[in-house]
């Protein structure tokens, strides 16, 4: 596998020379400032690849050209959205970069409640608790019908933990939730996203599938015509929050999704992390399944509790089996190349890392993004990657 990190761009607190230093030989980045819709200009984008290249790196992967809520809706400007879409696809393939990552989930992003959850050993993980996300949802945003959402032992706990919030630590717990990161559609207000909430409920999960399924039709004879590769990241995490339809959350989405748009140029981010918060989502036998429309993979492992919350462990610790994965990945590569398939090795990025030593408390780093603790990952999944390939029968 190609081993990769991902960028925020020239902002970043993460400069090219330590991704060059922690062994990556790609980038995983995006025009993070092009507004959500728009296109993005060949001329901005061979400006920061010639930024990559000229540190020894290659823009391996696009994460992510993010989709307007329009499209998600078919609704408003879509089309217009969607024309953008197509142009930005167009010019990365012309600047010679082939795989883009994207997703699909309405409203939120990837959602976590702390950002700054204390381990035993007091370096810092990012944290989904079920309970303070309740509390959020049913006592400070105020959504209709919330508490359906939720169990019994569930509300009672939420009313617990508002009860004794602090405004200070509402308020924080809000901008968890809803502040937005790069690479994201972008932050709320508390009114702007309840309304946001309404829309995509009444679309429900029949209408979201059957949307993404037409955006796919409706972009992938591009990606097809330029040789391109979408990878669609799964939804983080993979189960409804605040009502909301989730349609790319299982093996059965994964599978759905392959049979609708069946191009080679449709397929699959597998995020170990996001799919891996389901107890139910067996991610060797996911690898096996889909391994031929795999084209982008998140290495980060979990650690579940049995209410749905869960947060980042190890990358070589927690529920998810990633030295088994690894495995079914690397043997679907070699089938790659028993079959003679035109496809460069999977690239792959240790997603998240703890924050650690001298990082903790420096301000401007994006939560899970740290150096010291992707770092770790990156070293501790080459060992596996390693070992493996020197164990593999000849």
């Amino acid at each position: 596998m190609k081993e990769t990190w991902r960028w925020f761009g020239p902002q970043d607190t993460v400069t090219l020379e330590q991704i060059a230093q922690a062994g990556a030989t790609g980038v995983v980045t995006a025009l993070h400032e092009i507004p959500t819709g728009e296109p993005w200009p060949l001329e901005a984008i061979l400006e920061r690849k010639a930024m990559i290249e000229a540190k020894g790196l290659e823009w391996t992967v696009v994460e992510s050209v993010p989709l307007h809520n329009d499209i998600k809706t078919r609704s408003g400007d879509y089309q217009r959205h969607l024309e953008n879409y197509r142009e930005t696809l167009r010019n990365l393939a012309e600047a010679g970069i082939y795989d883009v990552c994207y997703n699909f989930m309405p409203v939120v992003d990837w959602t976590r409640t702390n950002l700054d959850y204390a381990l035993p050993d007091q370096s810092r993980a990012l944290r989904f608790e079920m309970a303070d996300f309740a509390a959020y949802d049913i006592h400070i945003l105020r959504r209709e019908n919330a508490e359906q959402s939720y169990t019994p032992e569930i509300r009672q706990r939420a009313a617990e933990r508002f009860a004794a919030m602090t405004v200070e630590a509402q308020q924080q717990l809000e901008k968890n939730i809803i502040a937005g990161l790069p690479g994201g559609e972008g932050s709320y207000t508390r009114e702007g996203i309840r309304a946001a909430i309404a829309q995509f409920i009444a679309l429900g999960e029949r209408g979201m599938r059957a949307n993404l399924f037409a955006f796919l039709e409706d972009v992938i004879p591009v990606a097809e015509s330029v040789g391109l590769r979408l990878a669609i990241h799964p939804d983080d995490p993979p189960f409804s929050l605040f009502g909301l339809p989730r349609v790319v959350s299982t093996a059965a989405d994964a599978r759905a999704l392959l049979e609708a748009v069946p191009s080679e140029a449709n397929g699959l981010t597998l995020c170990a992390g996001s799919y891996g918060a389901r107890a139910d989502n067996d991610l060797v036998e996911m690898a096996r399944e889909f391994g031929s429309r795999i084209y982008f993979v998140h290495l980060r492992n979990i650690t579940r509790e049995p209410d749905g919350s869960f947060y980042e462990s190890d990358h070589l610790g927690g529920d998810n089996d990633m030295v088994g994965l690894i495995q079914a990945l690397l043997q679907e590569e070699r089938k790659r190349q028993a079959d003679q398939r035109p496809l460069p090795p999977i690239p792959m990025r240790p997603d998240h890392g703890h924050l650690m030593g001298e990082e903790i408390g420096r301000a401007g780093i994006n939560p899970g993004y740290s150096y010291a603790g992707r770092m770790k990952g990156l070293a501790e999944l080459r060992g596996v990657m390693h070992a493996l390939e020197h164990l593999a029968p000849a």
